[in-house]
């Protein structure tokens, strides 16, 4: 058994928590170490997202409305 197979997964395809790697890795989100944090993955997901584009945005010099310094 591999460690994925005694995780926890967001199964985005469908909205579920899974225990082991069940469903295909393009529709899996984790792995988490309890069902509850598999099941806020969408959360952590967009919080990840909106972070990784405000580093981004401040790398290429843009404000929080998109627009490049002038």
């Amino acid at each position: 058994m591999s460690d994925g197979d005694d995780k926890y997964w967001y199964n985005s395809e469908t909205g579920q928590v899974e225990f082991g790697m069940i469903s295909p890795s393009a529709d899996r989100v984790g792995p988490f170490d309890t069902a509850a944090e598999a099941a806020r993955a969408p959360e952590v997901l967009k919080e990840r997202s909106r972070a990784w584009a405000e580093e981004e945005a401040v790398e290429q010099g843009w404000d929080a409305k998109g627009q490049g310094a002038e």
